[in-house]
């Protein structure tokens, strides 16, 4: 699907050669209220827009706090869609996020075993979806188990009936391949509201498969020759890997102290005069990455939320100066680093392109200096991420001049 995401709630209406509008917002970690007004003003836009159904996407692993977001915005939405039922799946089989007996796991591990125990902002110390989501909202929470998946869209259709009978609003769903993916998006195609990580979009497309006539050339990109980098704030697992490897493989790299920054101390400036010499000869990566011993090390010097927002500024004010001196190619990794560098660079809009790892797009940007930006959850990609990134770009550019 030709797919346009736009930065914050838009002014504009959605433009005709698009075939799914895409509203970002900064709400994981807001005040409950807050993440509810920026979700129903998207809402209003997309409705709007004329889109037919509406998706509220959350993170694949659900990372969210016993007060929301996830719950008081799924709630929200289905008021102000008139809607009585809707899932929560936030599965993702290729990135390693599948959910059994309502249970979500990452990888091999039970998500409360996983590294997602030691995030900084939204620790996951509980696997059950179930008990998770029902604290958060005052819908009752049910289950579609794998053995309902497994018989086909039908039997969900008819678990789903089965629950609205017994009050369930929101049921968490099971999902351990991708092809369960796309059986649920054919039997959720009836709902005005779907909630779930990005992985159960996967099941969508086939809906509108008749209206799709530009499909072959969907993730097409304009070329943007320049220098390119890479800055990450993400201090997650996956992220501390890929920076390593782009260390072993020669990669030059400059790591950033968050105390130095909170000392005044002129670290944008002495990582931009380091990266500048470089640039011409290679892909450079500037980064706050750190083991969770030294992240909460930083945390008790300078608070958890005073240590995020120092570096998702300093990081976002170097991405501006790169851009600023001929970066047109720049990866990101983080989530919250995502969200403060594309505001830094005055993005308003994205063009979704060609896929780099499961659920990792190069875009396009609109709005400010116009570029190709490639946006990194921290928990996803593989360890070569970084450099398979500029790998696929030129594969791309080829096909392109081709």
């Amino acid at each position: 699907m030709r797919t346009l995401q736009t930065i914050g709630v838009p002014t504009k209406p959605l433009p005709e050669e698009v075939d799914a509008g895409v509203v970002a917002l900064k709400s994981r970690t807001v005040p409950a209220a807050q993440a509810v007004a920026q979700s129903l003003a998207a809402l209003h836009w997309l409705r709007a827009a004329g889109c037919k159904q509406i998706y509220f996407k959350f993170c694949s692993t659900f990372d969210s706090t016993s007060s929301g977001n996830i719950g008081p915005v799924t709630e929200a939405l289905m008021d102000a869609l008139g809607c009585d039922f809707t899932i929560a799946c936030p599965a993702f089989p290729e990135n390693g996020r599948t959910v059994f007996k309502g249970h979500l796991f990452v990888g091999d591990d039970l998500l409360s075993e996983s590294g997602m125990r030691n995030h900084p902002l939204t620790p996951m110390r509980d696997s059950n979806l179930i008990r998770v989501l029902q604290a958060q909202t005052t819908f009752k929470v049910g289950h579609i188990a794998y053995d309902v998946l497994a018989h086909g869209a039908q039997a969900i259709r008819e678990r789903i009936a089965a629950l609205k009978a017994g009050g369930v609003r929101i049921a968490i769903v099971d999902a351990i391949t991708d092809d369960d993916l796309r059986t649920l998006g054919a039997a959720v195609s009836d709902l005005s509201l779907v909630t779930a990580g990005s992985g159960v979009a996967l099941g969508l497309p086939q809906n509108y498969a008749a209206h799709l006539v530009h499909a072959s050339h969907a993730a097409a990109l304009p070329q943007r020759p320049g220098y390119r980098a890479i800055v990450s704030g993400s201090c997650s697992i996956a992220t501390n890997t890929q920076v390593l490897e782009f260390i072993k493989s020669g990669g030059p790299t400059y790591a950033l102290d968050p105390l130095k920054l909170a000392a005044g101390e002129h670290e944008v400036e002495r990582a931009v005069a380091w990266a500048l010499p470089r640039l011409a000869s290679s892909p450079v990566l500037i980064h706050s990455t750190a083991e969770p011993a030294r992240v909460r090390q930083i945390q008790q010097q300078l608070g958890v939320g005073d240590a995020g927002a120092l570096v998702e500024r300093a990081l976002a004010s170097i991405a501006s100066s790169l851009v600023h001196v001929g970066v047109t190619q720049l990866v990101v990794a983080g989530g919250e680093t995502s969200g403060a560098v594309v505001q830094a660079l005055g993005t308003t809009a994205l063009r979704i392109g060609p896929q780099i790892d499961p659920g990792v797009p190069w875009t396009a940007t609109e709005g400010g200096t116009p570029i190709l930006l490639a946006l990194k959850s921290g928990n996803f990609g593989a360890p070569d991420f970084f450099t398979k990134a500029f790998t696929l770009l030129d594969r791309h550019e080829r096909i392109t001049s081709a």
